[in-house]
């Protein structure tokens, strides 16, 4: 379903593909940080946020990339 949504918006997979990566790193890096504040080791969650966010910004930067070229494209010169 959700390559056929791609196709129709004629949007890349590879795009695609990397943000439901960086959902599923979101999810698991939530997931882990709840379980080690449960285990009362709270110093080592909020490492585990800190490296599910610092993935999630570097698998963005491409994505992040295209954007700022695309506005960049609408902007009229001249």
């Amino acid at each position: 379903m959700i390559e056929k949504l791609a196709a129709n918006a004629n949007v890349n997979m590879v795009y695609v593909e990397t943000i439901l990566k960086i959902i599923g790193i979101a999810y698991i890096a939530e997931f882990a940080s709840h379980i080690t504040k449960d285990a009362g080791q709270g110093a080592l969650a909020a490492k585990v946020e800190l490296a599910g966010k610092i993935l999630i910004l570097a698998m963005a930067v491409p994505i992040l990339t295209v954007i700022i070229e695309t506005i960049i494209k609408m902007i009229p010169t001249g």
